[in-house]
């Protein structure tokens, strides 16, 4: 089983996908989490944030994951995957893929601000601290029209969000 996260930076994917990883551990099944973040920095450090740089990058987590699902093992993509035409590419390319959206609403991400980059988005052109390619502020994210699965991280807890995502990797594995 392939499950590719798709939601904004901040909307909770990282802390979901690893409370996810550690109960299905306990239950002794094989499960990996290929984090966006992690893998940009090796596997996908020659890539920029450009819709086709970001589509390259999420076809290379995928190709990984597909390996992984071949052996029996689950594995979750936590990436902010912004484009619909990539999820769709993935979900036809590999088998028994799943899309989970971790929705949140802008305004709570900007509010939480875990990794301080809404800050960064939304200082004045000219300042070089400004980052001019933050998914949801001034680079485009698509919401799925068809997702597998929609998880609420803004009126979740994350008890209740690992509880929904684990019976329903139960219902589909």
């Amino acid at each position: 089983m392939i499950i590719q996260f798709c939601g904004l930076s901040g909307s909770g994917k990282t802390t979901l996908a690893e409370q996810v990883k550690l109960l299905l551990q306990q239950q002794g099944r094989p499960v990996e989490v290929i984090d966006g973040d992690e893998y940009r920095k090796v596997l996908c450090a020659d890539l920029g944030f450009s819709k086709a740089d970001r589509n390259q990058n999420i076809r290379r987590l995928a190709f990984v994951a597909s390996r992984l699902s071949q052996h029996g093992i689950i594995a979750i993509i936590c990436a902010i995957n912004p484009y619909e035409d990539i999820r769709q590419e993935i979900t036809a390319t590999y088998k028994n893929v799943k899309t989970v959206f971790i929705d949140c609403p802008l305004e709570v991400l900007i509010s939480r601000d875990t990794k301080g980059l809404y800050q960064r988005a939304l200082l004045p052109d000219g300042n070089p601290q400004k980052i001019h390619n933050l998914t949801g502020v001034n680079d485009p994210f698509e919401a799925p029209a068809w997702p597998d699965l929609i998880i609420r991280s803004d009126s979740e807890t994350v008890e209740g969000a690992t509880r929904i995502l684990m019976e329903f990797i139960s219902y589909n594995y």
